[in-house]
């Protein structure tokens, strides 16, 4: 057995209904939510639906601010970020699958302050998987996993919208 088979991954749909109970108690008049494509925009859309959010849900792609952006062989579509609401003087939250080593989140904040000035970013995400290379943490956590060298952990989504996580091999850079 491998050491891949060997990771238990916690149920995504569970962590999905900790993070609404946690968040719950937070949500306010001027909060938002943005979701990154492609699993934190999933993972957005639930806890939006489950928070009963006002403002409507905003979803961004970061790709083309990414310093890795050439590195990783990502392709850039602007017609996929929209954010139908001023970010000014918001309390937005930040919504990721996974994080691990900072880039993307970095990425989406350079990309907000195009749009204006909220009062504060917090950072939701499904699953920390360790391995920072940029000082920056979730404020809001469903779980910790420690992946296996070699590996990435993802969110997929099933035909009928149930989240998971799964563990595959890292592409090779």
């Amino acid at each position: 057995m491998d050491e891949a088979t060997r990771v238990k991954l916690p149920d995504a749909e569970q962590l999905c209904e900790q993070l609404a109970r946690e968040l719950k108690p937070r949500v306010g008049a001027r909060t938002a939510m943005i979701g990154l494509h492609t699993g934190g925009a999933w993972l957005a859309e639930r806890l939006h639906a489950m928070l009963s959010l006002s403002a409507p849900l905003g979803l961004m792609d970061i790709a083309f601010y990414r310093d890795d952006y050439h590195e990783q062989g990502l392709h850039h579509d602007p017609k996929r970020t929209r954010i139908p609401f001023d970010v000014n003087g918001r309390e937005l939250l930040l919504v990721d699958d996974v994080l691990y080593t900072g880039r993307t989140v970095r990425a989406a904040m350079n990309e907000l302050f195009d749009y204006g000035r909220p009062d504060s970013i917090s950072l939701v995400v499904l699953a920390d998987r360790g391995g920072r290379q940029l000082p920056i943490c979730a404020q809001h956590c469903g779980a910790r996993i420690d992946v296996p060298p070699g590996m990435r952990l993802r969110l997929t989504r099933g035909a009928d919208g149930k989240l998971a996580l799964a563990l595959e091999p890292a592409r090779a850079a």
